[in-house]
């Protein structure tokens, strides 16, 4: 019997179980099972809880499903640390588990002499941020990796890869449940208090439970803002404002020339209109930015005009009528499009001013290639907090 199962008292109605657990992760995208597997294997026992009816529901399910090699973050910051740690542990915990993986590395195309100066720079990042493998090739290389390929020179990325991210989630779910974690769906978190060390929690759905933990943490995603705005006892000035950015992805149809993934220099607020392959060789075009005060994640398909004067900047050879609509994505930011780019806003129970209390803002890309090491990152936070 799950520790979730509701009592029912004598005239049948349905009564909440109170429950007391060490920790609870709100939230089973990769990044909330990736803290949970971490916590879990530090022998804490953890609950999962999830509104919807599955792992990976969310943002998890809509991007690019890319390994990053960690070339765009600012030096120092959480972006780079996490990314580059990540994506080390993630090919090797891939290469253990037989998860499907392909490490097929990408070409940063420069198509004029300003877009080489940013490639310049790129390089640099890449060099602060431990990247290990990168070169930069003139246009006589580029064509020798790639002819379909216009541009002048471009960054060359061999450790950038693409992967499985709905095996990535399961495999974590298995680790989780192995390590003596449990997982519930369906279950909306209905009221949250901080009392004292621990934090209460109320629930909903089938089974309601009324739960108290040692720690909770906020891994909710695009709902984080939401959530910690729920929390009773929570200083609502420790929440950092939130931007939306849509993008939308269009598929090819037919196949693609390319056996790289292809990215042009990156637009404010994304990477730019890239080509990505999956595991099963269809590419994919995208995502745009679109700044919205909503999550909606219809596509419009008059979106795709913009996609082809934009790929051809790359890739003259791409026909019209060749770009279907596909599905869209929705990046939760901490900064506005006017502004710098922001970090993952990792807040450990020093920022919340609570030591059963961790939130998570802005886990955008690549939140999928740093997820396991954002777990070792909680969950070192975590025990960190039971020493103080």
């Amino acid at each position: 019997m799950s520790a979730f199962n509701s009592n029912v008292d004598r005239l049948g109605h349905t009564c909440p179980r109170t429950y007391k657990t060490e920790a609870v992760v709100v939230g089973a995208g990769v990044v909330g099972l990736a803290i949970a597997r971490a916590l879990a294997l530090r022998g804490i026992e953890v609950f999962v809880i999830e509104i919807a009816g599955g792992i990976g529901y969310g943002t998890s399910s809509r991007n690019s499903e890319v390994i990053h090699a960690g070339l765009y973050y600012k030096p120092g910051s959480l972006k780079a640390r996490l990314c580059v740690d990540g994506r080390r542990a993630l090919y090797q915990y891939c290469n253990e588990k037989r998860l499907p993986h392909k490490r097929c590395g990408k070409l940063v195309v420069a198509a004029n002499a300003s877009e080489e100066a940013y490639l310049d720079q790129l390089a640099q990042k890449a060099e602060a941020n431990g990247v290990e493998e990168f070169e930069l090739v003139n246009t006589a290389g580029l064509k020798a990796l790639e002819p379909s390929l216009q541009g002048l020179s471009a960054l060359v990325s061999p450790c950038t890869g693409i992967i499985d991210s709905h095996a990535l989630m399961l495999s974590y779910q298995a680790d989780i449940e192995a390590a003596g974690g449990t997982i519930v769906f369906r279950t909306p978190v209905l009221e949250a208090a901080i009392d004292g060390h621990a934090v209460k929690l109320r629930t909903g759905g089938v089974e309601p439970a009324e739960l108290e933990a040692s720690l909770v943490v906020n891994a909710t995603g695009l709902d984080a803002w939401d959530f910690s705005s729920r929390v009773s006892g929570l200083d609502t000035a420790t929440i950092p404002a939130r931007y939306l950015a849509k993008g939308s992805y269009f598929s090819l149809t037919g196949k693609a020339p390319f056996r790289h993934l292809i990215y042009p220099v990156p637009e404010p607020g994304g990477l730019g209109i890239h080509l990505t392959l999956d595991l099963a060789g269809q590419a994919r075009f995208g995502p745009d930015v679109e700044w919205v005060d909503r999550i909606s994640y219809d596509v419009d398909p008059q979106r795709g005009r913009s996609f082809y004067a934009s790929i051809r900047r790359y890739w003259p050879g791409l026909h019209d009528g060749a770009l279907m609509p596909a599905y869209s994505g929705i990046r939760a930011k901490t900064t506005a499009r006017d502004q710098e780019p922001g970090d993952f806003v990792i807040q450990g129970p020093k920022e919340t001013g609570h030591r059963g209390y961790i939130a998570l803002y802005g886990i955008e890309s690549p939140g999928l290639t740093a997820s396991l090491a954002i777990g070792e990152c909680v969950a070192e936070l975590a025990l960190d907090s039971t020493k103080s």
